[in-house]
């Protein structure tokens, strides 16, 4: 059994005072594996500035010598083990339950916190307006909720590098074949661009963003 302790609400990163945050959308940023919150809230400033950000940090301390925080273990079968990335998920869905209610959440990801990001997308379907998945991959078991997952297809922009060696090839496949039947897929593969993110690809992220905002601002 996988024991996931609640997220940190006193670890958030915020962009803007609570005063500021009614009614805009909600932008939450999930890092990857040994990293922490403070690592893609560095690039809160290059975002669109309609977003509300908030950068959380994930629940579980890696094994020593790993620095940072993790969303789920890497080690052994843990890695392919959906009940991991599940109850991590589970944690961040009460957390936003608990600390936000904005009108419009979007999510966006590195790494584990890319699979965070789309397992979210999988278990509550109709809660979040999309998710950016950077460096990710989708988890390997199904979840009950993917059928209406795949009704509602919300936006995801999959990024990724083409010598990215941390991804596993059998990863990469699975998601290339499991994102486009399930949700309303955009997104590059980056010549050049190992684990990491590069500044064509923030391009992409920032233009998307901007899309969505744009899709939300237009008339019914």
């Amino acid at each position: 059994m996988i024991v996931v302790p609640p997220l940190d609400a006193d670890a958030v990163l915020w962009s803007v005072p609570p005063e500021e945050r009614a009614g805009r959308p909600l932008l939450v940023l999930l890092h990857g594996y040994g990293s922490h919150e403070e690592d893609l809230f560095g690039l809160a400033s290059f975002l669109p500035e309609e977003f509300v950000i908030a950068a959380v940090r994930a629940p579980l301390s890696p094994p020593f010598p790993a620095p940072g925080w993790s969303w789920f273990p890497i080690e052994g079968l843990h890695a392919r083990r959906g009940e991991a990335v599940t109850a991590a998920t589970e944690r961040l869905l009460t957390w936003l339950d608990e600390q936000t209610d904005g009108p419009t959440i979007g999510l966006l990801g590195f790494s584990q916190g890319a699979v965070i990001a789309l397992q979210a997308l999988r278990l509550q379907p109709t809660r979040f307006a999309f998710a950016v998945a950077l460096a990710g991959f989708v988890a390997d078991e199904p979840v009950p909720t993917d059928a209406a997952l795949a009704a509602v297809r919300p936006p995801v922009f999959w990024g990724r590098g083409a010598r990215d060696e941390v991804i596993p090839e059998e990863r990469i496949a699975h998601t290339s074949q499991w994102l486009p039947g399930h949700v309303d897929l955009s997104g590059r593969v980056y010549p050049g661009l190992a684990h990491s993110v590069s500044q064509d690809e923030l391009d992409d992220v920032v233009l998307f963003l901007r899309q969505r905002l744009a899709a939300k601002a237009a008339p019914e």
